[in-house]
């Protein structure tokens, strides 16, 4: 079937954290002459521009129930001019739902990276797009187009997502061999968790 397709050929790609995706290797000479120190891995700009395009951040919604009761979470007491506020205040704006016991509405966010651009195919983790009732997934140049749940791994924490790319170029990253991977390789990751734009980094394999 399509989902046990796509979900082996996720688990392939997925070797970084639960919440960052590793997306590209840069290799990078080794020093033999102890007395020489590196100045690390040369720039990584184009290919995080290359790849950018490639990682969209995921939003979700669902309806919990039986979260007006006492078990409710109150509203955190912050100081004066915190530049938390405002984030607290959308967060529990936003989760008011019918005062009649309906439940109420909790929004997440999270990062995704297009593996298929023409099926229009989007690997996220699971704990991102768990009992959502409603996702959409935001690209790069704006777009925001509404996903369908292929399917998901509990055990590696993978979820595969669908959208439809007609009308849109989409971007994908490429299949790694992470086989060939060794201790002290460069490795580079990318993600766009908050919504905010993609973000980069780059670290070693330990």
């Amino acid at each position: 079937m399509i989902s046990d397709t796509l979900l082996r050929a996720a688990r392939r790609m997925v070797f970084a954290g639960a919440t960052a995706f590793a997306v590209g290797i840069v290799a990078v000479p080794s020093f033999v002459t102890p007395t020489v120190a590196s100045d690390g891995p040369p720039s990584v700009a184009d290919l995080a521009e290359r790849l950018l395009g490639a990682v969209v951040n995921i939003s979700t919604s669902q309806t919990v129930k039986g979260t007006e009761g006492p078990g409710a979470v109150p509203m955190p007491q912050l100081p004066e001019g915190s530049p938390f506020q405002d984030f607290f205040d959308d967060f529990f704006k936003n989760r008011g739902g019918d005062k009649g016991g309906g439940g109420q509405k909790v929004q997440s966010l999270g990062s995704g990276f297009v593996i298929d651009a023409e099926q229009g195919i989007v690997v996220t983790n699971n704990h991102v797009i768990a009992d959502a009732d409603d996702i959409e997934v935001n690209f790069s140049d704006g777009i925001t187009l509404k996903a369908t749940l292929v399917g998901t791994d509990t055990k590696t924490d993978v979820a595969v997502l669908k959208v439809d790319p007609k009308g849109h170029k989409l971007t994908a990253v490429k299949f790694g061999d992470s086989i060939k991977m060794r201790v002290g390789d460069w490795v580079m990751a990318i993600g766009n968790p908050f919504g905010l734009g993609g973000t980069g980094t780059v670290g070693i394999v330990a």
